[in-house]
């Protein structure tokens, strides 16, 4: 049973990241909306906090994930990717 759980490990990450950046953009739509009471605005303020730290620190993970795989011997000096614009 503990086998099964763990399969689908791999892709919740990224689901997860979409989300909650898919609950903050509708947090900040509703915010902007200007309709919520103060207590709403406070709660919603404080959920969006919450949040995009959750979304901040999954863009973290996967920038380590990514420096891993460019240089698994070095990730600190492994250089980004800098797209062409």
């Amino acid at each position: 049973m503990a086998k099964s759980a763990s399969a689908p490990a791999n892709p919740a990450p990224a689901a997860d990241f979409e989300h909650s950046l898919d609950e903050l953009e509708q947090l900040v739509a509703r915010m902007e909306g200007g309709d919520l009471s103060l207590d709403e605005s406070l709660a919603s303020f404080e959920r969006g906090i919450g949040l995009y730290r959750h979304c901040q620190q999954a863009l973290e993970n996967a920038e380590l994930r990514v420096r891993l795989l460019l240089d698994p011997d070095a990730p600190d000096t492994a250089e980004p990717f800098e797209p062409d614009l």
